[in-house]
C-alpha cells in the first residue's frame, strides 16, 4: 500500500483523527499539545492520533496530500479543519465543539 493510500484509508476510517508530533499524552510540540488541549477542552478524550514523528513517510507525504504544509492537523468525518490555530479560533467561537458534539451524539 502506498503512502498516500495508507493516509486516505486513515482520514476515511477515523471519524476524529489528529496527525501530531507526539502522543496525546506526550505531545512533542507545542501546537500538537496545544491541538490535545482543545480536543479534551471539548470534552473528546478518545481520537485516533498517528505521530508524524514516528512514520516519516507519512510526514512528507500528507502536507502533499492535503495541501496544508503544516501539523498538527485534524480531521473530522473525512474533512481536514486545520492546524492548532484555527482549531483555537473554532474552540473559542464554539464553532468546535458543537462540530464534535455532533459526532458523540
Amino acid at each position: 500500500m502506498s503512502t498516500e493510500t495508507l493516509i486516505k484509508q486513515q482520514i476515511a476510517d477515523n471519524p476524529i483523527l489528529l496527525y501530531m508530533k507526539g502522543t496525546p499524552d506526550f505531545p512533542q510540540c507545542g501546537f500538537s499539545g496545544q491541538a490535545v488541549q482543545i480536543l479534551r477542552a471539548c470534552g473528546i478524550d478518545e481520537f485516533t492520533h498517528v505521530n508524524i514523528l514516528e512514520n516519516p513517510e507519512i510526514r512528507a507525504t500528507l502536507p502533499i496530500v492535503a495541501n496544508w504544509p503544516t501539523f498538527p492537523q485534524l480531521y473530522i468525518d473525512g474533512e481536514l479543519i486545520g492546524g492548532s490555530d484555527i482549531m483555537l479560533e473554532m474552540y473559542e467561537n464554539g464553532e468546535l465543539k458543537t462540530l464534535l458534539a455532533e459526532k458523540n451524539a
